[in-house]
């Protein structure tokens, strides 16, 4: 399904996060990374641990990828909130990701 992101790092990512491999997704984590979600500034830590823990989340689908391959949009599955449509956003320096703001979508 990754197929279409052609942003390493991204694609490292978005596999780490649909394989449940949380050790690979945070190895690709800088120290100090920031995140939000819906515009809200947030714990990077606490969407790992709901991301990779109890909500076992994962894009059912990509539909859409922008800027580099870093901004990926597609369907997206959370045992806690369902699935909905949503965005993820990444800034990425030095091979490691900085930034990752998510939000749900319209597309």
């Amino acid at each position: 399904m990754t197929e279409r992101i052609d942003h390493p790092v991204v694609k490292a990512a978005i596999d780490a996060l649909n394989a449940h491999d949380k050790a690979a997704w945070n190895a690709l984590l800088a120290p100090g990374a920031t995140f939000s979600d819906d515009g809200r500034e947030g714990s990077l830590a606490h969407f790992t641990e709901g991301a990779f823990g109890k909500g076992r989340e994962h894009f059912t689908s990509v539909d859409r990828v922008e800027h580099g391959g870093l901004h990926v949009y597609g369907h997206y599955r959370s045992e806690t909130w369902g699935t909905f449509t949503t965005f993820f956003k990444f800034q990425v320096d030095d091979g490691r990701i900085t930034r990752l703001e998510v939000g749900q979508a319209d597309h």
